[in-house]
């Protein structure tokens, strides 16, 4: 039964995270309010491990809940779920998407899709704030980290190494 729950929950996150591995994150924060498959906090810690590790983070993270909650038969069965959709979708669209790429419509649906991404991502992240009680270095941090993007059109890399710094010394001194 936790492997069918395991392809419904992840063919779902991969059918409906459009943006990235990233916007995978409000999915997996949801899954782990409703399951206890893992904790907020371990969501941090997988989002983290994802994030230096190569691959996309999404799948990543997939694979880390999957074996968290079933073992290396859930963690397959947990990534498989959520590169399925992209796949079909991906072929799919791409057909569609020659064919209708002047479309006003088109062009509009993908304008707005990239505010609603950032939204739901900061949402995640004043949540996974909260969650890690009175985190205020977190949140400086993520300020911080905004602030510097903005001024600063670095790598993305950039600002995890720098948030990877920051979180180390968090852990050796506990601020």
């Amino acid at each position: 039964m936790i492997y069918l729950l395991l392809i419904y929950e992840f063919f779902k996150i991969g059918m409906f995270s459009f943006g990235g591995g990233y916007a995978t994150i409000p999915f997996l924060y949801h899954l782990s309010l409703i399951y206890y498959w893992y904790t907020p906090n371990e969501l941090t810690h997988m989002i983290a491990i994802a994030s230096i590790t190569p691959g996309p983070v999404g799948i990543n993270v997939a694979t880390y809940a999957g074996l968290k909650t079933a073992g290396i038969m859930g963690s397959i069965v947990a990534t498989l779920s959520e590169m399925l959709p992209s796949f079909f979708l991906v072929i799919f669209l791409s057909k569609m998407l020659n064919k209708y790429k002047d479309s006003f419509f088109i062009k509009s649906w993908i304008t707005t899709l990239k505010p609603i991404g950032c939204a739901l991502l900061t949402a995640v992240i004043i949540n996974l704030i909260k969650a890690e009680k009175n985190d205020y270095i977190g949140l400086l941090l993520v300020l911080f980290l905004i602030i510097l993007s903005v001024k600063s059109k670095k790598e993305t890399i950039f600002y995890m190494i720098i948030a990877g710094i920051i979180g180390i010394l968090k852990a050796f001194f506990v601020w």
